[in-house]
Order: structure tokens, then sequence, then C-alpha cells
């Protein structure tokens, strides 16, 4: 098992969900935490503990992204008009790395990560290898024709567990898509319930 795919899972048993909906998930198998006292953690949380769980399922999700990214992302989000929570969904959506992953070009978003990292990734095209690059409406991402053979795409582009939101127009057999909007909470296909409103409470209070 690569340290990537080793991360991902240890995600998935630390929030007790499978916050992905990928098959191979050990939550499937058991729902408690890692190590050895991972079966005697569950019991009731406090409003602190509740938040804090929001804020690293919505971080984790996103490839598990670090304290400081994910503030400031936040920060955005409270500093722009409207809603902060569907501001932090929508600027989180709207990261490269994520519109690959919901374009289907790759099968998790932390190969969306490394597929970006690696040059592989175009913009209106225009190479563009940061991952938190922030797309825009109409935003044009394609895949470098060199490396459209590659496996990793092919695969991911079968993938049954997940389809395209209506927010991407996926064209797989140019391998482009093209980021239609930005998404609210409420178009996210996330296969688990996912709380900005309790990160806010999580950011306000600490």
């Amino acid at each position: 098992m690569t340290k990537r795919t080793s991360a991902k899972y240890k995600i998935d048993r630390r929030m007790g969900e499978n916050i992905w909906g990928r098959a191979k998930s050990p939550v499937n198998r058991r729902e408690y935490g890692p190590g050895q006292h991972g079966q005697r953690r569950k019991g009731k949380m406090s409003d602190f503990g509740l938040q804090l769980r929001a804020k690293q399922k919505l971080k984790g999700y996103y490839g598990d992204l670090t304290e400081k990214q994910f503030k400031r992302i936040f920060t955005e989000a409270a500093r722009v008009k409207g809603d902060t929570g569907e501001n932090l969904i929508g600027l989180l959506e709207r990261r490269l790395d994520a519109v690959v992953y919901r374009a289907k070009f790759v099968s998790t978003i932390f190969a969306a990560r490394q597929f970006v990292n690696h040059g592989h990734v175009e913009v209106n095209g225009k190479r563009v290898n940061i991952p938190s690059y922030r797309v825009k409406e109409g935003d044009v991402i394609s895949v470098r024709d060199k490396s459209k053979q590659m496996a990793v795409l092919l695969e991911a582009v079968q993938l049954a567990e997940r389809d395209v939101p209506d927010y991407v127009e996926a064209d797989h057999s140019k391998m482009t898509a093209t980021f239609v909007r930005t998404p609210g909470l409420g178009d996210v296909p996330y296969p688990v319930m996912m709380e900005p409103n309790l990160v806010i409470e999580y950011y306000a209070q600490n």
C-alpha cells in the first residue's frame, strides 16, 4: 500500500466515515477509529468535538489540506459577500485539483493533486501545475496531449462509483472539462454529510 493510500484510509477511519465513497475503504468493514483504542472512542461528542470533526472531514476530503491552506480559504470565504458556508464550498470546488477530480480524469483527489503537480493539465491552453490554482466559470481544463493515454486516466473514466456533477461539463473523448458554474453545498456530490456551518462555528470560537 502506498503512503498516500495509507493516509487516505487513515482519514476515513479517523472520521469513522467513508468520506470519498470508495469501495475499498476500511470503514466498510469496521466503523471504529485507528489505533489500539479506536473501538473505545465512540461516545457523545462535545460541541467543540463536532465542530473540529466537521473541519477535519472537509479539510481531509480535499486531499488533507494543511491547516494554513484551509484557514486561508475560510478567511476569504468569510470576507466575500454572501453565505460563508456556501462561499467556502464554492472556493474549495474551484481548486484545479478538485475540478480534475470532479471531471473523473483521475480516481482520487490525491491523484488529482499529483496529476496537476506533474504538469499533465492545461487551463485554457496553458499548462498549470499548481493544484490550488483557482478556476473561473467558463475555464476549459484539458489533459495535455502527451498525457492522454496514461493508465490512471483510462481507469478513472470507467469508474462507476461516482458521476461528473452538472457544474462540470466533461468530454472524455477529448479529455477536456469546462467549469460551468460555482456550486453550492447542495450541488456537490459528497458521499457523506458535510457541515460547513460547524466549520464556521469552529473558527468563530478558535
